[in-house]
């Protein structure tokens, strides 16, 4: 079964039963490669991110709105909504493109955020670290 953004964002971010290094391996090859609004980061930025984001995150949700899966190549829309833990709320919309790897998990994606609601901080949250 091959990974979909949904599952992996919520093992991620929000399931914090589940490490980060165990998340990433679930979803994400050995040599997944990131690009966020125009910026590559190679697994280990990727995963110093996650470690980041779940220093902020308290809770939330992501819906998809739109998902395509054809041969290894991936596509989707959703919207994330984040609780921080400063009390307020930020909702990102993500249009993204990506590939699987032979396994099925995640080799590459690329994407763009759009965000709808929260600070201009908020903005910066996709490449925070």
């Amino acid at each position: 079964m091959a990974a979909d953004i949904k599952s992996a964002l919520d093992d991620l971010i929000f399931s914090t039963g589940v490490s980060v290094q165990d998340a990433v391996s679930k979803h994400f090859s050995d040599d997944y490669r990131q690009r966020t609004n125009g910026q590559w980061d190679e697994r280990d930025a990727f995963i110093e991110h996650i470690i980041h984001l779940r220093t902020v995150v308290t809770g939330g949700s992501i819906i998809v709105h739109e998902e395509l899966v054809s041969g290894n190549t991936y596509a989707d829309r959703h919207t994330v909504t984040i609780e921080k833990t400063d009390g307020t709320r930020a909702v990102t919309e993500v249009y993204l493109f990506g590939e699987h790897a032979p396994d099925g998990r995640f080799q590459r994606i690329e994407e763009v955020t759009l965000l709808i609601s929260g600070s201009e901080e908020d903005a910066g949250l996709g490449n925070a670290r």
